[in-house]
């Protein structure tokens, strides 16, 4: 296949492109500098403009482009950064798939399960309303971006991700550190839940969405989901360290700002129903088996 990919320098975007590549398939990645490579190709979604050759003949586009959501405190300013980075992103992918003249079939454009907003001890999958604040509002928005792609008749797909375990990054690699040095512990009260997916789960999962016909929300997330509380005491019995610094939540809030309120102390118990009735199997179940995977 030749597949067309933004955001691939990120954790996601790269192990992605990583995978496809040792499988054969060809990967052109859009990057916002100049080209540098043969596999390179330019977009621009501050202008909204896409190299037409890099879509052209492409058997599948996967957008995975924008700022991370929980690098730094929410303010004012980086929220709307976030919310511009996927929308212009969104719309300029879409709008410039439905205008190629070899259109690809596919786009698989980057979701969150944020769109479910706090859920607390309840679940929910696909079929679950929108919750409240500011992911829910920026996912409806988001996956609304792509309508132009969706109205000239491509399938489009909506990965909505949760909690990426890895060791290279995200929420894991960022406390990793922590962790080993014994100074790791619950969030709160650690009674949230956390819904989770294993890096090569995570790779899988999008290259099996590129592959099926499904279209539409697909929740990206292990079938068990954990508390804080039990995801730390599996972590810190995986490394044989103490984790007895819990975190209070007005800490967490002063340093993180919004984000405190909708990422780490949030509860989310969410379940990949549309992959489990469509066959993907998962090769990380638990988190245990997950961690274990991954560090």
């Amino acid at each position: 296949m030749r597949v067309t990919v933004t955001g691939s320098s990120g954790l996601l975007g790269s192990a992605l492109t990583r995978s496809l590549r040792a499988d054969g398939h060809e990967v052109v990645r859009l990057i916002r500098r100049e080209p540098a490579r043969p596999d390179e190709a330019r977009w621009s979604p501050a202008d909204g403009c896409v190299e037409a050759a890099a879509l052209d003949g492409a058997d599948a586009v996967v957008h995975l482009a924008g700022a991370g959501v929980g690098d730094r405190p929410w303010t004012r300013a980086y929220r709307r950064k976030i919310r511009e980075s996927r929308l212009d992103g969104t719309r300029t992918i879409a709008e410039a798939i439905a205008a190629a003249s070899g259109r690809p079939p596919v786009l698989v454009c980057g979701s969150a399960i944020g769109y479910y907003g706090d859920t607390g001890g309840r679940e929910a999958d696909e079929k679950s309303p929108a919750g409240r604040g500011f992911l829910a509002a920026l996912v409806r928005d988001w996956e609304a971006a792509a309508a132009p792609a969706r109205d000239a008749g491509v399938r489009v797909v909506h990965p909505r991700t949760g909690v990426v375990l890895a060791r290279e990054g995200g929420y894991l690699g960022r406390t990793l550190p922590l962790f080993r040095l014994g100074l790791g512990g619950r969030l709160g009260d650690g009674r949230q839940w956390t819904s989770w997916i294993s890096l090569p789960d995570q790779v899988a999962a999008l290259r099996f969405l590129i592959d099926t016909e499904i279209a539409g929300p697909v929740n990206l997330t292990a079938p068990n989901p954990v508390t804080n509380a039990e995801y730390t005491r599996t972590l810190a019995a995986l490394l044989r360290r103490p984790a007895r610094l819990p975190v209070p939540k007005a800490a967490l809030r002063a340093a993180l700002l919004g984000f405190a309120d909708e990422g780490p102390l949030i509860s989310q118990r969410v379940l990949p129903r549309r992959l489990l009735d469509a066959g993907f199997r998962f090769a990380h179940e638990d988190v245990d088996s997950a961690l274990r995977a991954v560090l």
